[in-house]
């Protein structure tokens, strides 16, 4: 099976992505409508207590006042983590457009591989942030977000690695084409 063009792996591969683009950006949209939700929300202190006890909201938070600007900043940190996801994902389907139309090496490509990792080192200190706040905010609260994950930052130095692949690749095939 060939890698590059019509009927290949990347033409395959993005039609994956262009369904977890589409599947992104609805879930985008019921976040939005969650934080409405959840402003909305904040503002009856009565209604909050009764759905924090429904979820079983466990950790030692000392004031259920905390509860809806806890509520709030995790739906925003959400909200922003799918939105990056979407980027990330809308310059992949970009990317392997270009690999489907047989042409890797497009000058556009090298932009967007920096972006993308760009975009995935920012989502990464978006985490340790929340880890402080949450640490900050709620000691006792279970905190599932993680420490340091060399494999995300390995993955960031990977994507840049990428970019200048893809740079000298787009170099070479502009002096090929300057070769009479």
């Amino acid at each position: 099976m060939r890698a590059m063009g019509p009927g290949s792996v990347s033409s395959f591969l993005k039609i994956i992505l262009d369904v977890v683009y589409y599947a992104l950006f609805v879930g985008l949209g019921a976040l939005g409508l969650a934080l409405i939700a959840g402003l909305l929300l904040s503002f009856n202190p009565d209604a909050l207590q009764s759905l924090v006890q429904q979820l079983e909201v466990r950790g030692e938070v000392d004031e259920m006042t905390a509860v809806g600007p806890m509520l709030i900043a995790g739906f925003v940190y959400i909200t922003l983590y799918v939105a990056a996801l979407l980027n990330i994902v809308s310059h992949l389907r970009k990317v392997f457009a270009t690999l489907t139309a047989g042409d890797p090496f497009h000058p556009d490509n090298i932009r967007r591989l920096r972006l993308i990792g760009f975009v995935l080192a920012g989502m990464e200190i978006a985490r340790y942030l929340l880890r402080a706040v949450l640490m900050a905010v709620a000691p006792g609260a279970d905190s599932q977000v993680g420490g340091f994950n060399v494999t995300v930052w390995f993955a960031v130095l990977v994507v840049f690695v990428l970019a200048e692949v893809f740079r000298e690749g787009a170099r070479l095939r502009r002096e090929a084409e300057l070769t009479i």
